[in-house]
């Protein structure tokens, strides 16, 4: 077989030729089942005004969307497939910080020609925006930014090809990924990073941090370097984002198996030896490329095999004391994090929803045993209370599965936590098409999660050998458009472990296909897209809709144009395309000003030579307002 770059390869591409999952062979039986499910969606999918009924197997809105009056403040805009950034008439975006801009003065300003410096690659910032959220403190405007990932190849010299040579290579490397805290300001020239405020700050791959929670001090988290399992280095491949109500960040580690490798010799045809646990969360030994392994013994599993069971959590930083500890909480569970979605019940708890990001896994929440009121203490918070994992019923209904050692079966609550995708299997919990980001409505108690596709529906078994047939919310086989379910939990209340759910929207093509593949009837030729990825709500009850799919504009994606940013009405059902992204790029990562006037939007690998029009390209976060300086969320 061809020698593939693992460059080139997805996330999910990447395990599949790693760990290959065994291959289905009832395919006939999975269409068959597909066709059949008309009949369910018909009364599944329908709870609320906003509700969607199945009509010859699409989804129709009621009529309510053809009666109310169109919230969007904007005018719909046409696909795009250049190299630029597009926007309604009436509103203007700015570039506001790229890849390699110094956020302080001792650093160098950006120069790719021999890859950039070691000197000074912690102060600059990081590659790959990703989730991001806004913070006011002292009448500062502070932001916190995901960096998920590097392109080798473009910060390493070109004659490496993109392979790190030596111990600084990778420095370099993990410096440039996780999290930057700015400092902005908008004046004359728009808005701009604050050079050298004091909140400023690189937190990356060897930044130290404290383990909180029940999976902290247990054997499994405990390495040479921490015999103690309560303190590690970094935070790795920082996907989406969450803001909890007393203001700090979550950040949430993703694919951060990529890192892992291992140098022990084995005899030629032999397998290397992997951990319990590993093949689960696709741990292997060739470190994806980054070569980690080989300059940084941490990333040896062969040395260290715990280390991998200290990434794929949520870690807390607070934007407003660049002196403290970024604190990783295990009671919120290691996978593959996309975001955090942190709400309140109305007695106090905090809830919060998170989605893992691989084919066939599951959509989790956690309910807090204690209670939270403003200026009130938060120790323990994100750490002591019940872990649950969604099972959705074909009839509309769903609940919340608790994981703990009696329903698991597991020896102890630390290894439920740090096993949660095998703890979420043994409870039964649905597989579902790639859960990613989690959005909660602050107008109406209900929140929403983008299932951004998954080829494998009904074709293959997840990673933990969990069936993926066609189920009620993932309801296409062999799905490559994804969709976004929503629910409502019982009782108005977001610890209620039942709750009903249906599809805000199925993403598809109306003009290559007339079925299930067409999409929802809220989908047309005027805001087809495909792979739903980031989302949030405005202050609105609009919920804005970023994607991360295929681009090629071409067969099943034809006339869909480059990913793009839509918004949502979840009353009417309503979808309107509001930006579209340089070609190549993911969409992702959205916040507001604190006083509403600006969005800010991520644009993450884009292609061609965005955004300065010469030389390498370059993620960057851009700043959208109205020209009249009205409200944008």
């Amino acid at each position: 077989m061809k020698d593939i770059d693992p460059t080139m390869l997805s996330a999910d591409d990447w395990d599949e030729q790693n760990f290959p999952r065994p291959e289905e062979n009832e395919f006939d039986q999975v269409v068959e089942r597909a066709i059949s499910r008309r009949g369910f969606l018909g009364g599944a999918l329908a709870f609320g005004s906003g509700a969607a009924v199945m009509t010859g197997g699409l989804l129709s809105s009621t009529s309510a969307q053809a009666q109310t009056a169109s919230r969007f403040p904007f005018k719909p805009i046409a696909a795009h497939t250049d190299a630029m950034v597009h926007v309604p008439e009436g509103f203007t975006s700015q570039v506001m910080v790229s890849w390699g801009d110094p956020l302080m003065s001792a650093a160098d300003g950006y120069d790719i020609t021999e890859g950039g410096p070691l000197e000074g690659s912690d102060m600059v910032f990081g590659e790959n925006t990703d989730g991001m959220e806004t913070f006011v403190f002292q009448g500062r405007q502070l932001i916190a930014i995901n960096h998920e990932y590097t392109n080798r190849k473009t910060n390493l010299p070109a004659a490496q090809e993109g392979t790190p040579a030596n111990a600084d290579d990778v420095r370099k490397l993990q410096n440039l990924q996780g999290v930057a805290v700015i400092e902005v300001s908008e004046g004359e020239n728009g808005w701009q990073v604050v050079k050298d405020s004091p909140f400023n700050r690189r937190i990356h791959h060897n930044t130290p941090m404290q383990i909180t929670g029940p999976a902290a001090g247990h054997d499994l988290m405990k390495t040479q370097a921490d015999p103690t399992g309560t303190q590690s280095l970094g935070t790795l491949n920082n996907c989406g984002s969450g803001k909890t109500p007393w203001g700090t960040y979550l950040t949430c580690e993703e694919n951060f198996n990529g890192y892992f490798g291992s140098t022990a010799e084995v005899a030629e045809g032999d397998p290397a030896p992997l951990a319990p646990g590993y093949a689960r969360y696709g741990i292997g030994t060739d470190g994806w490329g980054y070569d980690y392994h080989k300059w940084d013994a941490r990333f040896d599993v062969s040395q260290n095999p715990n280390e991998p069971h200290r990434a794929g959590w949520i870690v807390e930083i607070d934007p407003t004391d660049p002196t403290s500890t970024p604190v990783k909480h295990t009671g919120l569970g290691r996978f593959k994090h996309e975001n955090a979605a942190v709400t309140l019940s109305a007695d106090g708890h905090v809830i919060v929803y998170m989605g893992d990001d691989e084919r066939g896994e599951f959509l989790y929440k956690f309910v807090s045993n204690g209670t939270y009121a403003t200026g009130g203490p938060t120790d323990g918070l994100l750490d002591d209370g019940t872990l649950y994992a969604a099972k959705f019923n074909d009839d509309g209904t769903g609940e919340w599965l608790a994981l703990t050692p009696e329903t698991t079966g597991m020896a102890s609550l630390a290894e439920v936590l740090i096993f949660a995708r095998q703890a979420g299997s043994a409870v039964g919990a649905t597989t579902m098409d790639r859960p990613e980001w989690v959005a909660v409505n602050p107008k109406a108690i209900e929140a929403y999660c983008c299932l951004t596709n998954n080829k494998n529906r009904g074709v293959k078994p997840n990673a933990g050998g969990d069936e993926t047939p066609v189920n009620g919310p993932n309801p296409r086989e062999t799905n490559h458009y994804g969709q976004i379910v929503r629910w409502r939990p019982h009782d108005d209340d977001h610890t209620a472990t039942t709750f009903d759910w249906d599809l805000y929207v199925m993403a598809g093509n109306p003009e290559v296909y007339n079925n299930v593949y067409g999409g929802s009837d809220n989908v047309t030729a005027g805001n087809m897209f495909n792979s739903p990825d980031g989302m949030a709500f405005d202050s609105n009850g609009l919920v804005w809709i970023q994607t991360d799919g295929d681009d090629s504009n071409e067969e099943d994606f034809a006339g869909q144009g480059n990913n793009q940013m839509l918004v949502g009405d979840p009353v009417t059902g309503e979808i309107a395309r509001f930006m579209t992204g340089p070609k190549g790029c993911e969409v992702t990562g959205i916040c507001w000003s604190a006083d509403r006037r600006t969005m800010f939007v991520g644009i993450q690998h884009p292609g061609g030579s965005w955004p300065t029009g010469s030389g390498l390209p370059r993620s960057s976060v851009i700043a959208i307002k109205r020209d009249d300086n009205g409200l944008v969320g």
